[in-house]
C-alpha cells in the first residue's frame, strides 16, 4: 500500500465534521488495503493528571471501550514506549497482557488476538497514543507496520491540529480576562474544579444520550469558558458584594450575550469558522443559565431544547458555586450542595441524570474539590 501526500492531505482537510467522524472515514480507506485491521483507538494524555483518556476510536469488530481512564504510570510497557517513541506489536494478547486490567480483560472479551500501539507526541510532549487491533493472530506484519505507522501520522496531525485550536481560544479568551483586568471571584481554582466537574458528569450520563469520548472531552475543555462573557460586565454589577438589584441583575445577564459575542469572534462564525465542534462551545456559554422549567435566561429555554453539554456545565457551575468561597454566602459542604441540587430536580430545573452523575461519583467530586481548593480555604 502506498499512502500518497495527496491522500493525507485530503483526509486532513474534512475540517467540518468531528474527529469521529473523520477516524471513521480514515478506517474505511485503510480497510481497503489493510483488511485486518478491525479497530483503531486513540486515547489522550492528560500529564496533569498522568492519566490516560479514552477519545476517539473508530471499531469495526467488537464492543468500543468508552469512559475508562488508567494511570500511565501503572503500565510499565506504556511507559517505556511514551520514553522510547517506539511501537509495540503483541501478535498473541492472550498470551502477552496476562493482567486484569480492565482494559485488558475487554480486549480478551472482545476476541482480539493482535495489537499494534504507537505513541504520538505534540510539541515534543506525550499526548497520547494510537491503537490498532486485529481479531487475528500475528496481524502486523513489517509492512502493514510500516503502512500503520503513516496512518498514525496522520491521526497525530489531525487531533494536534483540532487540540491547537482548542487553545488558541483558550489562550485567547485568557489574554482578553487580563486585558480587561477582570477581578471575578471565579478563580483558576474555580476552572479548574468547573471542567473536573463537567467531565465527570459528562462520562457518567454520555451512554445514556448516545455521546462518545470525543464529546466528554469537548465538554471538559470548553466548560471553562462558560462566563466568559463577565469580561463585559462592568466592576459595580461583577464585583458588588451583596445582592444585586433588578438593575443590576438584568445588567449581569446580559453576560450570556456578551460572551456568544466574544466567542463568535474568536472562533469565528459560518465558513470562518475555526474550531471543530464549536457548536458545543457555544452552546455551553449561551445555554448554563438555562433551566429545565424555562425559568433560566436569556432565552427560557425547556426540556430537550436545553442541549446536554450546557445541562452538564448548569449542574458543575451551581454545586461549585454553592462549595466554594464568595463574599456574598458561607461555605456549603458537598453534601448539603448535593441535597440542593436534588431539591432543584425536584422542582423541575435540573437534569436528574447530571445531579444523580455528582452523587454516583462522589469519591471523584471530593478528589476534585479537596486537589483545587480556593487557596483561602486551606490558608
Amino acid at each position: 500500500m502506498t499512502v500518497t501526500p495527496q491522500f493525507m492531505m485530503m483526509a486532513l482537510n474534512l475540517h467540518d465534521d468531528t474527529l469521529t467522524h473523520r477516524l471513521n472515514e480514515l478506517h474505511d480507506r485503510l480497510l481497503e488495503t489493510v483488511p485486518v485491521v478491525d479497530r483503531i483507538a486513540c486515547a489522550l494524555y492528560d500529564e496533569n493528571d498522568d492519566v490516560l483518556k479514552t477519545f476517539i476510536n473508530s471499531t469495526r469488530a467488537g464492543e468500543a471501550i468508552t469512559g475508562y481512564e488508567y494511570k500511565l504510570s501503572d503500565s510499565h510497557a506504556l511507559s517505556a514506549l511514551a520514553a522510547s517513541g517506539e511501537f509495540r506489536v503483541l501478535d498473541n494478547i492472550e498470551h502477552a497482557l496476562q493482567s486484569d486490567t480492565v482494559h485488558n480483560t475487554w480486549l480478551r472479551e472482545q476476541g482480539y488476538r493482535s495489537s499494534f500501539t504507537v505513541p504520538f507526541y505534540d510539541g515534543g510532549s506525550l499526548a497520547g497514543f494510537v491503537f490498532f487491533d486485529s481479531m487475528q493472530a500475528a496481524a502486523f506484519n513489517p509492512q502493514v507496520q510500516r503502512d500503520l505507522v503513516l496512518y498514525t501520522s496522520l491521526i497525530s496531525m489531525a487531533i494536534a491540529s483540532e487540540l491547537s485550536a482548542v487553545r488558541s481560544v483558550l489562550e485567547a479568551t485568557r489574554v482578553a480576562r487580563e486585558l480587561a483586568e477582570v477581578r471575578d471571584f471565579e478563580t483558576g481554582s474555580h476552572l479548574e474544579r468547573m471542567a473536573r466537574y463537567s467531565r465527570v458528569i459528562a462520562r457518567a450520563v454520555a451512554p445514556r444520550y448516545g455521546r462518545n469520548d470525543e464529546f466528554v472531552e469537548c465538554v471538559y475543555l470548553f466548560s471553562s469558558l462558560h462566563d466568559i462573557g463577565k469580561i463585559g460586565i462592568p466592576d459595580k454589577v461583577l464585583l458588588k458584594p451583596g445582592r444585586l438589584d433588578p438593575a443590576e441583575r438584568a445588567i449581569m445577564e446580559t453576560h450570556v450575550d456578551k460572551g456568544i459575542q466574544i466567542i463568535d469572534r474568536i472562533v469565528g462564525t459560518g465558513a470562518h469558522q475555526r474550531l471543530p465542534d464549536s457548536a458545543i462551545l457555544r452552546n455551553i456559554v449561551h445555554c448554563h443559565h438555562e433551566y429545565l422549567d424555562g425559568s433560566g435566561y436569556p432565552r427560557q429555554l425547556q426540556q430537550d431544547a436545553i442541549p446536554l453539554e450546557a445541562r452538564i456545565v448548569t449542574v458543575a457551575d451551581i454545586f461549585d458555586a454553592l462549595t466554594a468561597i464568595r463574599p456574598y454566602k458561607p461555605v456549603w459542604s458537598p453534601r448539603n450542595a448535593l441535597a440542593e441540587l436534588d431539591r432543584m430536580v425536584q422542582a423541575g430545573k435540573l437534569d436528574a441524570d447530571c445531579v444523580q452523575a455528582l452523587h454516583d461519583h462522589l469519591d471523584q467530586i471530593m478528589a476534585i474539590h479537596e486537589r483545587y481548593a480556593d487557596i483561602d480555604a486551606v490558608s
